[in-house]
């Protein structure tokens, strides 16, 4: 079973197409029901500005039922799924055989 703090072993460039491909509301819920590595981890893939802009919108929303976030995680990890079929990502399971070595 995939989930949401699986992403965590998408390597940058995975997040930067994943971050390019969900749609821009949906991704601040997911993130604001998220770990903080999590965070850390869309926010270093994406421009300072960018990251600072998403930040704010994420505190101006206010409290976020569960259900929505994890509404919006799970949109994130079957656009994840969706882009892995397609080639244009790779998901590892984080285990030594499916580390890429830049």
């Amino acid at each position: 079973m995939f989930t949401f703090e699986d992403l965590a072993n998408l390597d940058p460039a995975g997040v930067q197409t994943l971050i390019r491909a969900v749609d821009k509301e949906k991704l601040p819920i997911a993130l604001k029901g998220s770990t903080d590595t999590i965070r850390d981890l869309f926010f270093s893939n994406m421009s300072e500005r960018a990251a600072k802009i998403m930040k704010e919108d994420m505190a101006a929303m206010g409290p976020v039922r569960l259900k929505e976030v994890e509404e919006a995680q799970q949109y994130v990890v079957s656009m994840a799924k969706d882009l892995e079929a397609r080639g244009e990502i790779t998901i590892g399971s984080g285990e030594g055989d499916d580390q890429l070595i830049y």
